[in-house]
């Protein structure tokens, strides 16, 4: 579709270049046979006064036939210059159709993976419920402990679909932007996001430690807790038991940053230029048994960051760790 496209985009850049170029070299082949003409009469007009009647004639003949040969070699040149420009054209007309559409084709391709994917993690709970629900009126003799057992199980998958529809509703909504940004402790926003994990870093026995040294970055404090408690969480689920998570702070010119590390599996290199695509957990290479995610907090997080004009980057190698440090205007 796009390449047709690419074709018809071409044939009208073509169109629009070569009546440019085919009305210019009419004007100019108009203007300059104007001007040969008129040198042509002058320098007839001119020696006619010393010149008899024959050779006269003579001589106004030769400068006419040097004329149409003037003529001709313009037309000549005309007609190489416009096949160049034909030639040139097509090629430049190509490439600037196929750079208008790419970005165009790019976002369709991204749009259809992500109704895909969506279509897919959001089938497996509610094929889930459905089966689970079937087999249950089926049984006849089914006990109250079993069916309380399959409340439990629905509602653990309806839980499922509420946390994916919360984070598809983030990654929609995001308008790109800070509309208010205001001084913001990373300090205050590494305690608030720290709290929300201090259960789930307990359970594993895993400890988190903060070196952190009183940076104010320019944004929303709300937000920017937000995407920390995303990478501590991602770092949680990540990291084996007993291991410790860090976050640091730092300053360079106009930035500050804070970085979340983990002693964890690492990412192989292959994979991380796609952790931060939506539903990247989809993909096999995570193992989604273990994380219990769908692989959107990531891509809320690159959302958060470029909405506070600052960005995140990613250091791992398989079975030493994974740093994640995100780089913020300083306030």
């Amino acid at each position: 579709m796009f390449e047709s496209a690419a074709v018809k985009l071409t044939l009208w850049y073509l169109a629009i270049i070569m009546a440019i170029s085919l009305v210019f070299s009419g004007m100019l082949y108009h203007v300059s046979g104007d001007e040969l003409d008129r040198n042509v009469n002058r320098q007839v007009g001119y020696f006619e006064r010393f010149l008899g009647p024959d050779q006269s004639s003579d001589y106004g003949l030769l400068r006419q036939q040097q004329l149409n040969q003037d003529l001709h070699r313009l037309r000549a040149n005309l007609v190489v210059f416009n096949l160049l420009v034909l030639f040139t054209g097509g090629a430049a007309s190509y490439w600037l159709s196929r750079r208008t559409l790419d970005p165009i084709e790019s976002a369709m391709e991204s749009q259809s993976r992500f109704a895909s994917d969506a279509s897919h993690e959001l089938r497996t709970p509610l094929t889930a419920i459905q089966t689970e629900n079937e087999v249950a009126l089926r049984n006849k003799s089914m006990t109250k402990t079993q069916a309380v057992n399959i409340i439990k199980s629905n509602l653990e998958e309806v839980a499922k679909l509420r946390d994916l529809s919360e984070g598809l509703l983030r990654l929609a909504n995001g308008n790109g932007t800070i509309d208010d940004p205001k001084s913001v402790s990373l300090e205050e926003v590494a305690d608030i996001a720290i709290s929300r994990y201090k259960k789930a870093a307990a359970a594993k026995k895993i400890k988190i430690r903060t070196k952190m040294t009183g940076l104010q970055a320019l944004g929303d404090k709300d937000s920017l807790a937000e995407l920390m408690s995303i990478l501590i969480d991602n770092a949680i689920k990540y990291s084996p038991a007993g291991t410790v998570i860090s976050i640091n702070d730092s300053k360079k010119s106009k930035q500050v940053s804070f970085t979340v590390s983990d002693k964890g599996e690492g990412i192989n290199q292959v994979d991380l230029p796609r952790i931060f695509d939506r539903f990247y957990q989809a993909d096999s290479s995570r193992n989604k048994q273990t994380s219990g995610g769908y692989g959107l907090g990531l891509a809320i997080a690159k959302r958060i960051a470029e909405a506070h004009k600052g960005h995140i980057k990613v250091t791992s190698s398989a079975g030493h760790g994974t740093a994640f440090t995100v780089y913020l205007p300083a306030a």
